[in-house]
């Protein structure tokens, strides 16, 4: 064990530590907070923002490094700054997944930001499946997996939704409030010991669905956005500047990608590596029981968002990876990886084909398999409208939503003459059958 790794213990734990975790998505992450309170770890999800949160990354992060380095440990240094918390009693969760970049390496990054701001002494928890680190303070036993992947799916269930019902809704505002109504029952069945099982887990997503269907809303056809980049400023408002709050602005229908999409991504990749170079066959058939349990809870998600012919519901993993067969190799993993560029196939097949790639400063991987991709993905799916983002402490918000409108204005554009066109041949095909004996043609004469 290092010099710079303080272990989170069982006696922390028990002495009610308050747990530290980064936000990224708000209704995902008020569900793992309450989920983790109720296996004993007092959690608390950091909200703060601002310009302190980024002068603090700047200060004891190279600036050199990723912008969602420098923004998670800029958010956990200004929180623990903040006065708000017992620094000899706080201790820091985040995770690893194992990759080759920060998902695996912020841990040791944060760390050192920590012993140079003279906060060496906090322990930081890593949160994984690989192995890399253990504490004793903090498991990752099978149920609480089980209890991470039911919120994950019911956040990813309401977030699909209410994205394509908020910007048609009758009375503004009905949408916010079903969802922060379904964040208070589920969190209830929750403290009850429900809203589990497979069983419930079904019940609740065709409940939720029906709901948010049942919300008047009007029919017309708006311009259809999505939205993939990099994990963290993909979800993050901390991360990409408010994109969400600024695309509600714009009259137009966002959508972006769940986060089963992305874990299913992780538990793939580790499969892959097993049969391309070996491994563990324990490790082999813990995955693949992993993967096959979160693709009947996917598919449970999928199914009861068909049921509803209003919502266009999300691809099963399976297809979405099959769409990139041809156009990017399974050996491009880190960061997203091929899934950004599957992403992207993705929602324009589903009817998203104006794309913002979000795209963080100092992700190489993001850049080659994001930007790096446009001109092929427009020879696989014409008519795919992408536009790269970059988000860098430096770059002005302006600038960032300027470019932002001028994609919409091509998309609206392109929208105005494809409507145009189908009118066109409509009228076409109706004096075609009409052979001159209709009323309009003889009043024409």
């Amino acid at each position: 064990m290092s010099a710079n790794h303080v272990e989170f213990t069982k006696e922390m734990r028990e002495a009610g530590y308050t747990i530290l975790v980064p936000n990224m998505l708000d209704f995902h992450f008020s569900l793992l907070e309450k989920v983790l309170h109720l296996n004993g770890y007092n959690v608390v999800v950091l909200k703060n923002s601002g310009p302190g949160v980024m002068s603090e990354g700047l200060k004891y992060v190279h600036n050199d490094t990723c912008v969602p380095a420098l923004l998670v440990i800029g958010q956990f240094i200004d929180a623990l700054h903040s006065g708000k918390y017992d620094l000899d009693k706080v201790a820091l969760a985040i995770t690893q997944t194992g990759g080759g970049c920060r998902a695996s390496n912020y841990i040791h990054l944060l760390r050192k930001a920590l012993k140079k701001a003279g906060l060496g002494h906090i322990p930081v928890i890593s949160v994984n499946m690989s192995g890399l680190e253990s504490s004793s303070g903090f498991k990752l036993t099978l149920p609480l997996i089980r209890q991470v992947i039911c919120s994950l799916i019911y956040g990813d269930c309401i977030m699909h939704i209410s994205n394509q019902t908020r910007p048609y809704e009758h009375k503004r505002g009905t949408t916010d409030a079903l969802i922060a109504s379904w964040n208070d029952e589920l969190i209830r069945q929750f403290n009850e010991g429900k809203g589990l099982s497979q069983k419930e887990i079904r019940a609740n997503l065709q409940k939720i669905t029906a709901d948010f269907d049942a919300i008047e809303r009007s029919r017309e056809k708006k311009t259809r956005v999505g939205v993939v980049g990099e994990i963290y400023v993909k979800y993050s408002p901390l991360g990409n500047n408010g994109l969400e709050q600024f695309l509600r602005t714009q009259d137009c229908e966002y959508m972006v990608p769940g986060v089963m999409g992305f874990v299913l991504f992780k538990i793939d990749n580790r499969i892959e590596d097993i049969h391309l170079y070996g491994g563990n066959p324990f490790k082999l058939l813990v995955c693949s029981l992993l993967k096959k349990y979160v693709q009947k809870m996917e598919r449970i998600l999928i199914e009861a968002i068909a049921e509803h012919p209003a919502f266009v519901p999300p691809s099963a993993f399976e297809h979405t990876k099959s769409l990139v067969k041809d156009v990017i190799g399974y050996g491009s993993k880190m960061g997203e990886g091929w899934l950004l560029t599957a992403e992207m196939l993705e929602l324009a097949e589903n009817g998203y084909e104006n794309i913002i790639c979000t795209q963080p400063f100092g992700c190489l991987p993001n850049h080659i398999c994001g930007k790096g991709m446009i001109r092929r993905l427009m020879q696989v799916h014409p008519g795919i409208n992408i536009v790269p983002i970059d988000y860098d402490l430096s770059a002005t918000k302006v600038n960032q939503e300027n470019r932002i409108r001028l994609m919409l204005a091509v998309a609206r554009d392109a929208q105005t003459k494809r409507q145009q066109q189908e009118l066109l041949i409509a009228q076409d095909e109706r004096e075609a059958a009409c052979s001159g004996n209709c009323e309009a043609c003889k009043k024409a004469m």
